[in-house]
């Protein structure tokens, strides 16, 4: 896949300063790159308009809501033509925080979290094996994770 066409290094370091610390007002990112806030409120519009920057979000520690269980769900298809009307059953999980179409084994990848092992039992047999399309699940809990971070495109290797 290649760059956006209408991306610049300026574009770019933008981003990366936003990635670094989401909460940096504008007018700071404008000074550490000797611009005006004007030109990082243009650049930031133009980027939206592209869909490169889609909105912003916050990253929560579910632990310390109450949420100890991480899990990831491989998920087998009757029919992969199923993955749209899946995938939009799955949205309404409160639980699902992520939904990937894969290659390989499954047809889906799903993460979900849960509050405890009893929640995880419940999600499971309530509402996602009942899901018309799910042929079967295979269930991963995560013991840690190690690492959670956007791609650093700056220092990534072409």
């Amino acid at each position: 896949m290649h760059e956006h066409p209408d991306i610049d290094d300026l574009d770019k370091q933008i981003l990366a300063k936003l990635i670094e610390d989401g909460k940096l007002p504008y007018t700071d990112i404008a000074k550490q790159l000797f611009v005006s806030s004007g030109t990082i409120h243009v650049r930031m519009k133009k980027m939206e308009q592209l869909g490169i920057v889609m909105g912003s979000s916050i990253m929560i520690d579910y632990q310390k809501l109450g949420y100890h269980i991480s899990a990831f769900l491989g998920i087998y298809l009757d029919k992969s033509a199923m993955y749209d009307t899946v995938a939009r059953y799955l949205a309404e999980v409160p639980e699902v925080v992520e939904v990937n179409y894969t290659t390989g084994l499954y047809s889906m990848f799903v993460k979900i979290v849960c509050k405890d092992t009893n929640h995880l039992r419940v999600v499971l047999h309530d509402k996602i094996e009942k899901i018309e399309g799910i042929q079967r699940l295979e269930t991963f809990i995560s013991l840690e994770q190690s690492i959670h971070r956007p791609v650093n495109f700056l220092a990534a290797s072409e």
